[in-house]
C-alpha cells in the first residue's frame, strides 16, 4: 500500500502542536504561528473514541444514501457527487488553495497521494456495492487493517486484544462468498486503498488535529480533481433536479465530511495501530444502529461478537508516548 514515510519535516501552514497521542514527531519543527487551532482545542477536550464512535455511525449512514441513489444517478455519478459535495464544504474554511500553495514539495506529494487515494477508493468501494453484498465488502476490508493493526503491535495484551476483536468481527459479519470476480476486484482494490488512507491520513495528523483537518480539505481538493474525468458524465443526471443534488450533497457530507473530520480528531490522538483496531467496532457500531434505528433485533451471535469486539477494544492499551 501506499507509505505513511513521506513527511520528515514539518509543514509550514498553522497547526495544532498540542498533545497528539504517540505519533513520532519529525525533529526540527519551526515554531508555528497558531499552535491551538480550534480542531485542536476540541481533540484534546473529548476521548478520541468518542470521535471514532462519532466516525463509525456515520461511516454506515453514507453508503445506506449513496445506494439509493444508485439508479438514478449511477455507481460513478454518486461518487462524484459525494467528492465534489465535500469538496465544496471544506474549500471555505480549510481554503486549499492556501495549504497547497505554502506546502513544501513533499508535503504536495503527501497531499496528491491522499486525494487520489480518496477518489479512486470512493469509486472503487461503491462498484463494489453495486455487485457484491456489503457483508462481504466490509470483511475484505477489514483484512487490510487487521494488517496494519499488526504492524504496529508492542505487546502481547494488544496482539491479545485484536485476536479477540477479529473474532468478534468474523462473528458478526454473516459473508458470503461470491463469483463474482469484477466485484471482488473493485472490493480488493477498496480494501487496499483503505490502508493508504490510514496510512496517510495519520501522517497529515502528525502536527494536531487542526492542521491535519486543513490538509484534508487540500486533499479533498485533489480528490475532486481526480474524480472529474471518472464520474462527471454520470453526475450530470442529476444536475435536472434539485432533490437528487440535495441527496448527493448529504451523501458528501454523511461520508466525507463528518466522518474523515473525526477520524483526524482520533488519529490525531491515536497511533496507527490503535485506529486500526478500532476499525473493529464498525460491524458492532452497524449492529448496534440497526437494533435503534431499523429494530432490527440482534440475535445471540450477534450479541456475542459486539461483545467481544468491545472486550477486545477494552484491552487494548495505546502504545505511551
Amino acid at each position: 500500500m501506499i507509505t505513511s514515510r513521506l513527511l520528515d519535516k514539518a509543514i509550514p501552514i498553522p497547526i495544532d502542536m498540542g498533545r497528539s497521542g504517540s505519533h513520532d514527531k519529525p525533529s526540527g519543527e519551526p515554531p508555528c504561528p497558531h499552535p491551538n487551532g480550534v480542531f485542536g482545542r476540541t481533540s484534546e477536550y473529548v476521548p478520541p473514541h468518542v470521535w471514532f464512535a462519532v466516525s463509525a455511525v456515520f461511516h454506515y449512514l453514507g453508503p445506506s444514501f449513496a445506494v439509493l441513489l444508485f439508479p438514478a444517478v449511477g455507481v460513478l455519478g454518486v461518487a462524484w457527487l459525494r467528492i465534489a459535495s465535500a469538496a465544496a464544504v471544506f474549500a471555505p474554511w480549510t481554503k486549499p488553495w492556501r495549504t497547497i500553495a505554502s506546502a513544501d514539495p513533499r508535503t504536495r506529494w503527501l497531499l496528491v497521494g491522499l486525494g487520489a487515494c480518496l477518489a479512486i477508493m470512493n469509486a472503487a468501494f461503491y462498484l463494489a456495492l453495486d455487485r457484491l453484498p456489503m457483508s462481504l465488502v466490509a470483511a475484505i476490508e477489514f483484512v487490510g487493517t487487521i494488517g496494519v493493526a499488526l504492524y504496529g503491535l508492542r505487546t502481547a495484551r494488544n496482539l491479545a486484544a485484536l485476536m479477540v476483536a477479529v473474532l468478534g468481527v468474523f462473528i458478526l459479519i454473516d459473508v458470503t462468498w461470491s463469483g463474482d470476480p469484477l466485484g471482488l476486484f473493485w472490493a480488493v482494490l477498496n480494501g487496499a486503498l483503505f490502508v493508504g488512507y490510514i496510512m496517510l491520513g495519520h501522517k497529515i495528523s502528525e502536527g494536531g488535529a487542526s492542521g491535519g483537518i486543513e490538509r484534508l480539505g487540500a486533499a479533498m481538493a485533489i480528490a475532486f480533481v481526480c474524480v472529474m474525468p471518472i464520474g462527471f458524465a454520470e453526475a450530470m443526471r442529476a444536475f435536472g433536479s434539485l432533490e437528487l443534488i440535495l441527496a448527493g450533497i448529504g451523501v458528501g457530507i454523511c461520508s466525507s465530511v463528518i466522518p474523515y473530520v473525526c477520524d483526524q480528531l482520533a488519529m490525531s490522538r491515536l497511533p496507527r495501530a490503535s485506529f486500526a483496531l478500532l476499525l473493529a467496532l464498525l460491524p458492532a457500531t452497524a449492529t448496534i444502529v440497526g437494533a435503534i434505528v431499523l429494530a432490527q433485533i440482534p440475535t445471540v451471535k450477534d450479541l456475542v461478537g459486539v461483545s467481544l469486539v468491545m472486550l477486545g477494544v477494552a484491552i487494548h492499551k495505546p502504545a505511551a508516548a
